[in-house]
């Protein structure tokens, strides 16, 4: 591109995430949960897939466990991909995990992408929480589930009407890539063309 063109080039929006203002929150991707959700591969598949093109591109990351001596850990395809400590917690929302917010503001993070489950209970309560806290929030609709379908999409209508964006994982990942032809964009193109889960 000359310089006569990049002069024209429009700027590009506020709303698009980017790697610096954006973390990703991985709610309650747990054994026990993940064993009763009918959309369970889907969930794990893009929630992995989030976390994976999150560490190719310097994305912050965490995620939580919801009563782990119940339900049990983060299912191992994540686990062993999340470098930072996953606290556990007893509440719904995500809200009460302190650490994770003071590294986020800490780190200047404003915006939040959230997958996980379930959607009508702690994925609900954590982004209600969020944007009242002032994040800019969006939901990964197809990387979040719950164990009935009404409660799955009646959840993503309230979030949407109360302010949270609905976004996919294959578009949150080429938001936060940005641009085609680095060494990032290939490994973010090798995710995009990954073959789904059989039941997704």
């Amino acid at each position: 591109m000359d310089d006569s063109s990049a002069s024209h080039a429009l700027p590009r929006s506020p709303e698009l995430m980017r790697p610096a203002d954006t973390a990703l929150l991985v709610v309650d991707v747990q054994e026990r949960l993940m064993a009763v959700q009918p959309e369970g591969a889907r969930i794990a598949w893009n929630a992995r897939r989030l976390v994976d093109a999150a560490q190719i591109l310097g994305v912050r990351t965490s995620a939580t466990e919801q009563y782990p001596a119940k339900l049990g850990p983060t299912i191992p395809q994540l686990a062993d991909r999340i470098t930072t400590d996953i606290p556990d917690k007893m509440t719904f929302s995500c809200g009460s995990c302190s650490a994770i917010f003071a590294d986020w503001q800490a780190a200047g993070i404003h915006r939040v992408l959230v997958c996980g489950i379930e959607t009508h209970v702690c994925v609900q309560q954590t982004v209600l929480d969020l944007l009242a806290a002032g994040y800019q929030v969006l939901v990964a609709a197809d990387a979040v589930g719950a164990r009935h379908v009404i409660d799955h999409e009646i959840a993503l209508r309230r979030l949407e009407a109360s302010g949270a964006l609905l976004t996919t994982t294959e578009a949150a990942m080429l938001e936060w890539c940005g641009i085609a032809g680095t060494e990032q964009f290939k490994q973010i193109s090798v995710l995009a063309k990954e073959e789904p889960p059989i039941n997704s």
